[in-house]
């Protein structure tokens, strides 16, 4: 069913869903600790779910104590020959490494977008650490068997955190110590997240400057009681809300947090919105906005919020990264392009590495998800300062990250 977004105005207070890049590696940390840890302030998207699923399947026992609370028996014991991922992209490059680390053949399968992207790297690295691995073309499924053994190897190209942060995960429980040499890691405030996951789990990895990792063999994760913070890659939807539409209080949300979307906060400085942080909270209110330039080279997720920012700003904004999204759900930066003329802004991606948005009149039409959580977002505030309503073909899509993402925004909608 398509969801119909009118033009409005927003007012309120909202509380986002827990950050799925913690909830998934504290997922992962659990199922490797011998014992029972507790996961607090935990939400049910379906990437979260896609990661019970691989931690189930890979010997750990699930019980859900409270609405958002969990508890973990954890253990590293294949239950099967088999590890559905889903759609999540995370739990691909996070729990092969995992599932490797056993002598037991197993397969990877997952399903839509996430069957188009390129796991060349992964495999490769996999490989070179003494994993066996059948693909196809570099591609889902996989079949793999292990157990990976530590050593000596280097990655290369421009390698996501997600693979990084599935080595540095699976290879403290590996027999040998490791390390890991990465000229070109992107995303690095992710691997921080991945760090300090793992320290709570009683895990040391040390780094030099993102660029070599090392990680002791025959180390020992221990159980741990987790509280998940809040997420900022689906706060930012709401907080450029309140900066085109209106004003938007989200509360337990901290700056100092190590995602790497709390940059959203120095894009909305620049495009000239009231921007108030009050330790767990922050308030942002509407005022006239302009154009800005924005790297978000290590924040990639963030660029449908600021192109919904961007749109509703006078000039043209200038954000660079685009050599990012090319392996995301799907091409992010063509499918931005595609939805937001059907709008009537213009989005140039002509030059390397960066997407131009000239901001104006946003038009009321028929757009379409591409299937992209992020992108239905995205739309979605847009669509606040159009003329007419904007239609969002497959919202649905918002469920992998955001579930009740359209209700949170009609809730703050008001009258005024």
């Amino acid at each position: 069913m398509d969801q119909s977004v009118p033009p409005g105005r927003v007012r309120g207070i909202c509380i986002p869903p827990c950050s799925k890049s913690y909830a998934q590696r504290a997922l992962a940390a659990s199922l490797l600790a011998e014992g029972t840890s507790r996961l607090h302030n935990i939400e049910f998207c379906d990437d979260t779910r896609s990661a019970i699923r691989c931690i189930e399947a890979l010997g750990a026992r699930v019980r859900r104590t409270g609405e958002r609370t969990l508890e973990i028996d954890g253990g590293l014991s294949p239950a099967g020959d088999r590890l559905y991922v889903g759609q999540s992209g995370l739990s691909t490059r996070l729990f092969t490494p995992i599932a490797s680390l056993c002598d037991t053949p197993i397969g990877v399968v997952g399903e839509g977008p996430l069957l188009h992207r390129s796991f060349r790297t992964m495999i490769r690295t996999l490989r070179a650490l003494g994993v066996r691995v059948h693909d196809r073309n570099d591609h889902l499924p996989l079949h793999i068997q292990g157990p990976i053994r530590g050593g000596e190897v280097q990655i290369e190209g421009l390698v996501s955190s997600q693979f990084i942060t599935g080595l540095l995960l699976a290879l403290p429980i590996a027999e040998e110590e490791t390390t890991i040499h990465v000229p070109h890691v992107i995303s690095t405030p992710y691997i921080d997240i991945t760090i300090d996951t793992a320290e709570r789990f009683g895990i040391e990895i040390l780094h030099k400057d993102y660029k070599e990792f090392y990680v002791a063999g025959g180390q020992r994760y221990r159980p741990a009681e987790f509280e998940i913070e809040s997420d900022w890659s689906a706060a930012a939807f709401l907080l450029v809300a309140g900066a085109v539409a209106g004003e938007v209080t989200i509360r337990n949300l901290s700056v100092l947090s190590r995602q790497a979307d709390t940059a959203v906060m120095t894009a909305l400085v620049r495009a000239g919105a009231s921007v108030i942080d009050e330790g767990d909270t922050i308030t942002v209110a509407h005022r006239p906005l302009q154009a800005f330039s924005f790297d978000a080279t290590q924040c990639p997720g963030l660029f449908p919020a600021l192109a919904a920012l961007a749109a509703s700003a006078e000039g043209t904004s200038v954000i660079k990264g685009t050599s990012r999204l090319e392996n995301k759900e799907g091409n992010r930066a063509e499918s931005i392009r595609e939805e937001y003329a059907k709008l009537g802004i213009e989005v140039d991606l002509d030059e390397e590495d960066t997407m131009k948005i000239r901001g104006g009149r946003i038009r009321g039409g028929h757009v379409h998800s591409h299937d992209d959580h992020r992108i239905a977002m995205s739309l979605a505030v847009a669509a606040l300062n159009a003329d007419t309503p904007v239609v969002i073909e497959n919202p649905a899509c918002v469920a992998k990250s955001f579930p009740d993402f359209f209700e949170r925004l009609e809730s703050l909608r008001t009258a005024e």
